[in-house]
């Protein structure tokens, strides 16, 4: 057997014992961070669905009717720049709420090719903080976390999204670094004492 397949093998059984005692089993930062992503993602979808269930619209389209009722008379493009959308995509979540009666598109009077968004009164029921919505998560979480511990935070978010939009590019650098610096810590806390 290989040494790479015997660290395997030995990996292997040692996760599958650190699960069997309810204990996760040491991932690595980048991959234990990206599965807690991955773990708010799966949260969202299921409060969408839920959402979609009892009221009658996805948790996306509810963010749109809030952020259009928060800021009336939005352009659409101007939506799909906050909402880190291509416009093509927001162009069918807007189709499916005025098919549903609860937003409106007029004209720009100033600039015919735009259109300006606005809730009809029907779309302004959506317009309100419900129990059990995600915003509702969101907002419990945000009030029990420090404000430096939420800046640095978003700024990881941010990070994330623009590298993976690509509006922005990784330093390989600091990524090389940052993964031995963890490499390194990782042998230091287990090396016997």
């Amino acid at each position: 057997m290989t040494r790479e397949k015997g660290a395997r093998a030995k990996g292997d059984s040692g996760a599958r014992r650190a699960m069997s005692e309810g204990v996760a089993p040491d991932l690595g930062e980048v991959l234990d961070f990206l599965r807690l992503i991955w773990a708010v993602d799966h949260g969202l979808h299921r409060a969408s669905k839920r959402a979609e269930l009892a009221l009658g619209v996805t948790g996306p389209q509810r963010l749109v009717l809030r952020i259009v009722g928060r800021f009336p008379g939005i352009p659409a493009g101007h939506l799909a720049q906050l909402l880190h959308l291509h416009p093509s995509t927001l162009t069918g979540v807007l189709q499916r709420l005025e098919v549903q009666g609860l937003i409106r598109r007029r004209v720009d009077p100033r600039d015919a090719r735009r259109s300006l968004l606005g809730l009809t009164e029907k779309g302004r029921r959506f317009d309100l903080r419900t129990e059990g919505a995600e915003e509702t998560a969101i907002a419990v979480t945000l009030a029990r976390t420090a404000p430096e511990k939420l800046k640095a935070a978003r700024e990881v978010l941010e990070s994330i999204s623009s590298i993976l939009s690509g509006s922005a590019h990784p330093d390989e650098h600091a990524v090389q670094a940052k993964s031995r610096k963890g490499q390194t810590r990782r042998r230091a806390s287990r090396a016997p004492r």
